[in-house]
């Protein structure tokens, strides 16, 4: 049979990883796999240890905690992969939790389409009513797709997906260290170039939680900046991209006042993407470098 491995890296979240957990142990098999959890803490200290030693004891899944004490995303995923057990590979961000059919929904469509890896929609959850600028903005929105879609590498991300898991050990390491966010797009990249085919399943579906501090635009400034200041160290970085960025920035900057009129929802979504082409620029300037915004 089956066996999936799902993966969570974690970073001094201790109520949010609880709030995973809880759901993770409550997924849906139909008969068709069988799973278990692999926690892997990327705090040197140790702060989920407790946690998941709560929950190790409280149900028939087998769950795993291992420990990456240097603090670097990419390091923390290529631990989990290192230590998943089975043929597929699934990967959760600790900030998320599934709906009960995420996983099975993630393995039919994979048989189905017969692809390396299936990914799934990510949408907000707000703890509390959000500013309006916050839905306005649809900041937090991400782009659906048709279910049985083939995804270019841009669109592959980690905080929901299923691959096979020769597709994660063809390259070692899958995840590159020099990218401190990003990395998940990078591998992406690499994995399509190799002709791995990826493909969407609408209805495998996982809530990200928003905390508080994400509903501030600094927040919002900084990750922009830091997501534009990696770019650079992908392989398909050009000239043309560089000559993009020259000439939205000034125009970003020039609409900013003009869309604050619109009110705060236009002004975020404008702010977002000048951040996101200053990055870039202060990167190639050597004036900053990439970062990963842990909040």
């Amino acid at each position: 049979m089956d066996h999936i491995s799902v993966c969570i890296c974690t970073f001094k979240r201790p109520a949010l990883l609880a709030r995973a957990l809880s759901g993770l142990r409550e997924l849906e098999t139909d008969g068709l796999f069988t799973y278990s959890i692999i926690v892997v803490d990327n705090d040197p200290l140790e702060s989920a240890r407790i946690t998941v030693s709560s929950f190790a004891t409280k149900g028939p899944v087998e769950l795993r905690y291992v420990v990456e004490p240097k603090s670097n995303i990419a390091l923390a995923r290529n631990r989990a992969v290192e230590s998943a057990v089975g043929n597929l590979v699934a990967f959760i961000d600790d900030d998320e939790f599934p709906t009960p059919r995420w996983l099975v929904n993630l393995f039919l469509a994979l048989a189905k389409y017969g692809a390396d890896g299936v990914l799934g929609a990510v949408n907000p959850h707000f703890d509390a009513t959000p500013p309006k600028w916050v839905a306005t903005s649809r900041i937090y929105e991400r782009r659906p797709h048709g279910t049985g879609k083939i995804l270019d590498w841009n669109d592959g991300r980690t905080g929901n997906v299923l691959l096979k898991s020769e597709t994660l050990t063809a390259e070692s390491p899958a995840f590159r260290a020099e990218f401190l966010t990003g990395e998940d797009v990078d591998f992406f990249r690499r994995a399509t170039g190799r002709g791995c085919r990826f493909v969407w399943c609408d209805e495998a579906v996982v809530f990200e939680v928003v905390p508080p501090e994400r509903l501030r635009r600094s927040y919002l400034v900084r990750k922009a900046l830091h997501r534009g200041a990696t770019t650079p160290l992908h392989e398909t970085f050009s000239g043309r991209d560089i000559a993009k960025s020259l000439v939205a920035v000034p125009a970003y900057a020039f609409s900013l006042p003009i869309a604050a009129l619109g009110g705060g929802g236009p002004f975020t979504t404008v702010l977002v993407k000048l951040c996101n082409h200053l990055g870039k620029l202060l990167a190639l300037a050597g004036l900053m470098g990439p970062g990963y915004v842990r909040q």
